[in-house]
């Protein structure tokens, strides 16, 4: 049967809900409260209707609230001009609204999207019209909310007023979102293309970030991604994973290239296996062909896809989110820019909260490290003012900006300063030490090297394997690395310490740390030997390099973990410093030895060293001439 058959032989069985829009829109009352589906599902046409209906009839209502979501689309109820028939209120601040929000003229209400489908329920926030969107009925009079089903459904159920635009372009999307036309007052048959959503196009500070969330992320992990150029950057950063899952708030068009692409099979996932798992889509129109009567991707209303104990069942959960300004201490906002309403509280806070309870659960933090063109640094002393908490110090594991990775599970105050201040930009991590100093944040007599001498060469970080089979990461230390170099140190035994630093001393102290990790990469420089060692990385080897500028040469000094001698660690410190003072053009190296230090004799002899003389306290000195 036709689309058209179809529509003449609904209106004989149910002529009542095909009513003229004059007829439609008189049911509305002063007073009345009119929820708009979300995003992209924006009923266009319902809205043009209903804003015509108030031109021809002025008097016919008056202080109506207009509630959604968010708006991408038509927002004419926000005029000035109509400010006696619409207060608009919605869950989430957006281009279009963010004006009148800042205002006063228009409201923005915080609370976890997934709660609000049950404070439609519980009538907290009382529905009495429903303008939504659907597709064209099949050949049961089911109609699909398609790319919305997220508050939709919850409005439609307690709404005494449902008013639906059955438009041809809504694709047939599985799962939460059929209702009967039944279930509906009104159906206005108008087709019109959907909303689209333009993805922003990632840059190449964007592809960084991605680049280094995509060493988070791993085969198998089931994944939760926001919108934007950032959220696009991590995913085509994604595509050399296998077996990804999804369960997310939304679903654009970079999660549909992945699944096209099988990087993303949903075959691993704990819940709803094999399927992709969101409650709407923001994107274009081959993305919507795609989800269309797909029956590998399922919307679900809001209070099932966002709920921390639904997302907390997944093994290997990983939500990705994006904020605007993340303190020392590790609390962000994305909702707001001081007492300026910038976004909302979104789903991001459920993600995360429900991937931190999941078992090997990651929670993700990505931001560009300036704002206003590198003016302005988003990792600050503490949030502005008038700032919304949108995640707290507890729900961040990993910050991601373009300079790198922090870790701040489990860590310190002073540590996770001391993390978020290594992946700031370059230009503002003096002054972020010393307001972190001057707050007693970090320690008050924290070292800092400014300028190019400071900034970590990141190219400088390489995997290797040693002849003995050990894989080890090896990179130049951080600033942050304090407590990876205490650890490792008091790991060491006494003889290890001994022969080392050639003194009895065996305390390593912050005072004597800020040595290890405070370091003109211009002039000397640590190399740090990490491995694996049950899913965390620990220093098994630290090898250095002194710049003598009279002779042009360095010395140089490394130590092995106990544990891990004889595996080859040192001979890879040695030789990678040895390659990276040949490129800075040194003539060669110099280095001190106990004669006891037969083990650390051997290495440096092997890479080529000669003895030039024994000292009379037992200690050789050892050459080498590149």
């Amino acid at each position: 049967m036709n689309i058209n058959a179809r529509l003449e032989e609904l209106k004989k069985a149910y002529p009542e809900k095909f009513a003229s829009e004059e007829e439609v829109f008189s049911h509305i009352r002063r007073g009345y409260r009119i929820f708009i589906s979300t995003g992209c599902s924006e009923p266009q046409y319902l809205v043009r209707a209903l804003i015509k209906y108030v031109e021809s009839h002025p008097k016919a209502f008056f202080d109506t609230d207009i509630i959604n979501v968010r708006t991408l689309g038509v927002t004419p109820y926000i005029d000035d001009k109509y400010k006696s028939h619409f207060r608009y209120n919605s869950f989430f601040v957006d281009n279009n609204t963010r004006e009148a929000v800042n205002r006063g003229l228009a409201d923005y209400t915080p609370v976890f999207l997934s709660q609000v489908p049950e404070l439609f329920h519980r009538g907290m926030v009382p529905i009495n019209v429903a303008l939504v969107q659907t597709s064209l009925p099949d050949e049961h009079g089911y109609m699909s909310l398609g790319i919305s089903v997220d508050t939709t459904k919850a409005a439609i159920e307690n709404s005494p007023l449902v008013i639906a635009q059955m438009n041809d372009s809504m694709p047939r999307v599985h799962g939460d979102g059929f209702i009967h036309i039944k279930d509906v007052n009104f159906a206005i048959h108008h087709d019109e293309p959907l909303l689209e959503y333009e993805d922003e196009v990632p840059g190449e500070i964007a592809q960084r970030i991605g680049k280094y969330v995509a060493r988070i992320v791993q085969d198998g992990d089931t994944i939760q991604v926001g919108y934007g150029s950032l959220p696009n950057a991590i995913l085509a950063n994604l595509n050399e994973k296998q077996h990804l899952g999804v369960h997310t708030e939304l679903l654009t068009g970079g999660i549909v290239a992945l699944m096209k692409s099988g990087v993303i099979d949903n075959s691993r996932k704990s819940i709803n296996r094999g399927k992709s798992i969101a409650t709407f889509c923001m994107g274009r129109k081959d993305t919507y062909e795609f989800i269309n009567d797909n029956p590998s991707v399922e919307f679900r209303s809001l209070d099932y896809t966002n709920n921390p104990l639904t997302i907390c069942q997944h093994r290997n959960m990983v939500a990705i989110n994006s904020s605007l300004e993340i303190d020392l201490t590790g609390q962000a906002t994305a909702e707001s820019i001081g007492k300026s309403f910038y976004a909302g509280i979104g789903g991001q806070a459920d993600f995360m909260r429900g991937a931190t309870l999941a078992p090997g659960g990651k929670t993700i933090l990505t931001l560009q490290s300036t704002a206003e063109d590198g003016t302005i640094s988003r990792i600050v002393p503490f949030l502005k003012e008038g700032a919304g908490v949108t995640l707290n110090r507890g729900d961040i594991q990993y910050v991601v900006t373009e300079y790198g990775i922090a870790y701040l599970h489990g860590k310190s105050i002073r540590e996770r300063a001391m993390e978020l201040i290594a992946i700031a930009h370059p230009k503002f991590r003096e002054q972020l030490i010393q307001e972190a100093r001057t707050n007693r944040i970090i320690y008050e007599d924290q070292k800092f090297i400014a300028g190019t001498g400071g900034e970590y060469p990141e190219e400088l970080e390489i995997r290797k394997t040693t002849k003995e089979g050990v894989e080890v990461l090896l990179r130049p230390v951080k600033i942050s690395d304090e407590p990876l170099l205490k650890k490792f140190f008091y790991s060491l035994s006494d003889d290890s310490m001994y022969r080392r630093f050639i003194s009895t001393r065996l305390d390593m102290p912050h005072e004597r740390l800020q040595g290890f990790v405070v370091v003109d990469y211009t002039r000397d420089m640590i190399i740090l030997a990490l491995v694996n060692h049950d899913g965390n990385e620990i220093v098994v080897g630290a090898g250095e390099s002194h710049h003598d500028e009279k002779s042009h040469t360095a010395e140089v000094a490394f130590t092995v973990r106990d544990d891990y001698q004889n595996k080859g660690i040192g001979s890879a410190l040695l030789d990678y410093l040895m390659f990276l003072a040949k490129k800075r053009g040194l003539l060669g190296f110099t280095a001190e030895a106990l004669a006891t230090n037969q083990p650390m004799l051997r290495v440096f002899e092997k890479s080529g060293f000669h003895i030039a003389a024994r000292e009379s306290d037992g200690t050789y000195h050892l050459e080498l001439k590149f």
